[in-house]
């Protein structure tokens, strides 16, 4: 027998009121095939999706099967993004990453385009991921009535909300506020303090870099060479004829 979803509510009541915005340059735009007119387009849309579910889709990571069917309209924006979920790419990337806790809180933003409301959340969806493992975990997240509402089968899930009345900044971009890797991770690469610092530290001005020609360029051929110079010749004074002396008339 499953065990269902534990219950969960949000921060405070204001969550659940829609909020009123005046839009601007710093309003998400809302990629949906409803209203594509051209290729291009498509093109951008397919790229908003990769960054939403990726953050950035190398050419290795990119599934152009998924593409081709979203293209054609055999699948919705709805199954090319249950593809991503499921692809190898984030399997590898954040799923093993990461523990169950923090695995769900990177779904929970990029799918349904929100915060985590309390750890309360995160213990009930961490409980589908353990039970129903990941497939089952985003099946459910993306039936989700929340999803739903908010995105459909055409829009391709954003952050939402991410301009707050009352405060002076808004939320964060979640890729900022929320790492690919866990600590620990980060800690085995040495992220971010040491590859910083030896980064810092071989960094040279452009207006110290050495130009063409430099003659400090050739400075270590010079000393390679290991030349000798000729030696003093040791001249007794006794020696010295008068008549090879210059003197004045």
């Amino acid at each position: 027998m499953a065990i269902p979803l534990l219950g969960y509510t949000p921060k405070s009541q204001n969550q659940r009121v829609t909020g009123y915005e005046i839009p601007g340059d710093e309003q998400p735009r809302i990629y949906s095939t409803e209203n594509l007119l051209s290729p291009s387009e498509m093109d951008d849309l397919i790229e908003t999706a990769y960054r939403q579910i990726f953050f950035h889709a190398f050419k290795w990571d990119r599934e152009p099967f998924l593409e081709s069917q979203l293209r054609n309209g055999t699948i919705t924006v709805r199954d090319f993004i249950r593809g991503l979920l499921l692809s190898k790419t984030f399997y590898n990337s954040f799923y093993e990453k990461n523990s169950n806790y923090r695995f769900v809180e990177h779904c929970v933003q990029r799918v349904l385009g929100r915060d985590v409301y309390s750890e309360r959340e995160k213990i009930a969806w961490s409980i589908v991921v353990a039970t129903k493992g990941i497939k089952g975990f985003v099946e459910q997240l993306l039936n989700s009535q929340e999803y739903m509402e908010n995105f459909g089968y055409d829009i391709v899930p954003y952050q939402r909300r991410r301009i707050l009345p009352g405060r002076t900044t808004g939320e964060l971009p979640f890729n900022i506020k929320s790492p690919r890797y866990d600590e620990y991770h980060r800690a085995q690469l040495g992220f971010p303090q040491i590859i910083w610092q030896n980064q810092v530290r071989r960094f040279i001005p452009q207006d110290k870099q050495v130009k063409a020609g430099d003659p400090s360029q050739y400075l270590d051929m010079a000393r390679s060479i290991n030349a000798k110079g000729n030696p003093v010749p040791r001249v007794s004074a006794m020696n010295i004829s008068l008549d090879s002396v210059p003197y004045r008339k």
